[in-house]
């Protein structure tokens, strides 16, 4: 290797766990350096809605939001149970407030509580019905200058001419249905012709978290490396001390004196790894996680030593393989007028229940692929994907279509008496406004994405009005949640238990504090930038 560079700091990863990282070191006084594979920076990040969970911060103190430290450290152990560390969960717990007050201090950015939108389980002790998740608010993409360009395009791009937050979806959807949805869609044109009349150019949800992180490394002078992929971690006598990258087609040495924090996301998007360490049916189609996340990061650790944890989990959501890529299907199967069935034609799952455990039954169960069933009613009354009520769905987005649910069972391959003896169970069901058979509606998650002026039940309505669909159903994934094993204050562990000396990690890189579970929205971003400052300062300390 012809070239060789020192900094303090070498943070892997330009996401949200990387750029934290970084920024906590470079705030510190020590010199930082980000790398990244991409072309791009904020990976996943950027592509996401952007909620954040962690309790106890700020800007939900402020709301009024009556939360406190035991009533969330009740809540996180009854939700991730016994397999993650105690001394992790509370490090969680106790840093990710400091992570939002550093932030709100060192960068642009500015969060809004996510109001009404419920922690995943909040009948568990300690949830909350009201929610403990923040969103940052639109950013001004100006201040970012020349590096907007360099931004990773949404997952999700916003219409132009809007500013869209993650708690106005539930509304856009229902924009047929009740007046806040046209007042929604008022609001977000709204706030963008607000904006832009200042001058701005408004971005929101992930890529304005992306942004805001990279507008508070450009501040602290922090340089990002994009194009500049991670080969291996540099060992010096048993500890960490920097690593091998390529850069402008040649292989560079990049020591770190003090540590190297990996931030550089999970393997959804390589296949390898996903077949040696997932349960079949596993694949790269089926996830909407950042296209250069094939864990690099993750291999190179288990090199130097490191033991891996939760390998076999992910960030999983139920998905429909759509022409132009996968669709993470959030609101669509929680609105009333869908089931899912399986290859026998029955109901198997709360529809609406968090997204991981629908997939998480799909898999213990053997339903993969599954079908969503709706009907005509469904598609005149709601927002479908970025679909407006009453127009035709597009041909290859549904798997079949039929006038009788005999003839749509046929088209999809399960026996007809079934699936008609299920629908006509679930619609006796619906219009009675319970769900004894799988408790939809039992929980104020159930009702988040349902529609209030459905009754009895805002969860269920009765499938009856041809023609029916089938939509095909695959387990998906925001990213894999499996990686690295580190401790309480994000250094990476070998399988004895010991510390790799100069490393640590956070973010999908390693393995998840959520376990395999997901207390509320966010709960991927909310570690990752957490965990991403306890490295920073453990990194300044050490």
């Amino acid at each position: 290797m012809a070239v060789t560079v020192e900094y303090d700091a070498v943070v892997v990863g330009a996401g949200a766990a990387g750029m934290t990282a970084a920024l906590a070191t470079a705030r510190s006084g020590l010199s930082t350096l980000v790398i990244e594979k991409a072309p791009v920076y904020g990976g996943s990040t950027a592509r996401s809605g952007a909620g954040i969970w962690i309790p106890n911060n700020e800007v939900i103190l402020a709301a009024g939001v009556p939360d406190t430290p035991a009533k969330a450290d009740t809540y996180l152990a009854a939700v991730v149970g016994p397999e993650v560390p105690a001394a992790r969960r509370q490090a969680f717990l106790a840093n990710g407030p400091r992570a939002i007050s550093f932030l709100l201090r060192h960068t642009p950015l500015r969060f809004s509580w996510m109001q009404g939108y419920p922690d995943y389980y909040p009948e568990l002790p300690g949830g909350m019905p009201q929610g403990r998740s923040i969103e940052p608010q639109a950013l001004d993409a100006n201040i970012l200058g020349a590096e907007y360009a360099k931004l990773n395009p949404s997952y999700v791009p916003t219409p132009p001419g809007t500013v869209v937050y993650d708690v106005d979806y539930k509304w856009l959807s229902l924009i047929a249905r009740h007046p806040r949805g046209v007042a929604t869609a008022t609001e977000i044109v709204w706030r963008y012709l607000q904006l832009s009349a200042q001058g701005q150019k408004p971005i929101s949800m992930g890529q304005a978290l992306a942004g805001g992180l990279r507008a508070g490394l450009l501040a602290a002078g922090v340089p990002v490396w994009l194009d500049t992929p991670l080969l291996d971690l540099h060992v010096e006598n048993g500890r960490v001390a920097g690593v091998v990258a390529r850069r402008d087609g040649q292989e560079i040495l990049i020591r770190a004196r003090r540590g190297t924090v990996i931030g550089s996301g999970g393997f959804e998007h390589n296949e390898r790894m996903r077949k040696q360490y997932q349960q079949a049916p596993i694949g790269t189609d089926w996830t909407v996680g950042a296209a250069s996340n094939t864990g690099d990061g993750i291999e190179a650790g288990e090199r130097a030593g490191a033991a891996l944890g939760l390998m076999d989990d992910a960030w999983w959501g139920p998905m429909i393989p759509l022409p132009d890529g996968p669709w993470f299907c959030l609101s669509e199967r929680t609105l009333p007028g869908t089931i899912f069935v399986n290859q026998a034609g029955q109901r198997f799952v709360n529809e609406a229940a968090p997204y991981s455990d629908v997939v998480h039954v799909m898999y213990e169960k053997g339903h993969i692929p599954c079908w969503m069933i709706t009907d005509q009613e469904y598609r005149n009354r709601y927002l479908f994907k970025d679909l407006a009520p009453l127009l035709p769905y597009p041909e290859g987005w549904y798997r079949a279509k039929d006038w009788t649910i005999g003839g749509l069972a046929a088209k999809i391959g399960v026996p007809a008496a079934a699936l008609r003896a299920t629908v006509e169970r679930f619609n006796a069901q619906a219009r009675a406004g319970r769900d004894p058979d799988h408790r939809r509606g039992d929980s104020a998650y159930d009702a988040y994405f349902a529609d209030p002026t459905n009754q009895p039940s805002p969860c269920l309505t009765p499938i009856w009005l041809p023609p029916f669909y089938a939509f095909t159903i695959v387990p998906g994934d925001l990213g894999t949640k499996g990686g690295l094993v580190t401790d309480a204050r994000a250094r990476v562990l070998r399988p004895d238990g010991s510390v790799i000396p100069g490393l640590y990690a956070a973010g999908n890189a390693s393995a998840a504090v959520m376990g395999r579970s997901y207390a509320g929205a966010g709960s991927t971003l909310g570690p990752a930038m957490t965990f991403g400052y306890v490295a920073g300062m453990d990194l300044v300390s050490g």
